[in-house]
């Protein structure tokens, strides 16, 4: 007996809706990319994108645990000599708390054309409007 290999043709995306509200910003980040990769299916293939498109809402209201607001630091570099740049996660959570939980989850893709496919599929909102309803996404409930 062989092992199954999914096919391209065979795959059938769906929609989700991930409602951030009150949750852990890591463990919702965890169930999107469990959702972008296809890794609740079982026809899952490491080397083909079998995941869903993914909606995130209410970003604002994701909670970091602990000090983490005040203690965690995100750094980026200018590209210049001395030009590294450093922001708590605090301001970043008040200012831009979507590209807080897009780096969460681009952090747990692959890091190859395959992971950048997927993160394609990630759609992430400040509050709970979005414009895909016409897709009608099931609502996924983070554990």
């Amino acid at each position: 007996m062989s092992t199954y290999m999914a096919k391209p043709s065979e795959i059938q995306r769906g929609w989700y809706v991930i409602d951030a509200a009150g949750h852990p910003l890591g463990r919702v980040a965890t169930e999107a990319a469990r959702l972008l990769r296809g890794k609740h299916k079982p026809i899952y293939t490491p080397h083909i994108d079998t995941g869903d498109h993914v909606i995130v809402i209410n970003v604002d209201r994701a909670v970091l645990t602990g000090r983490k607001l005040d203690q965690k630091i995100y750094y980026h570099h200018s590209g210049y000599p001395g030009g590294l740049k450093r922001t708590i996660y605090r301001r970043i959570m008040e200012k831009k708390p979507e590209f807080a939980m897009e780096k969460a989850i681009r952090g747990m893709l692959p890091k190859n054309r395959l992971g950048r496919a997927m993160f394609k599929k990630l759609k992430v909102y400040r509050g709970s409007e979005h414009p895909h309803a016409s897709q009608k996404p099931a609502v996924w409930e983070v554990r």
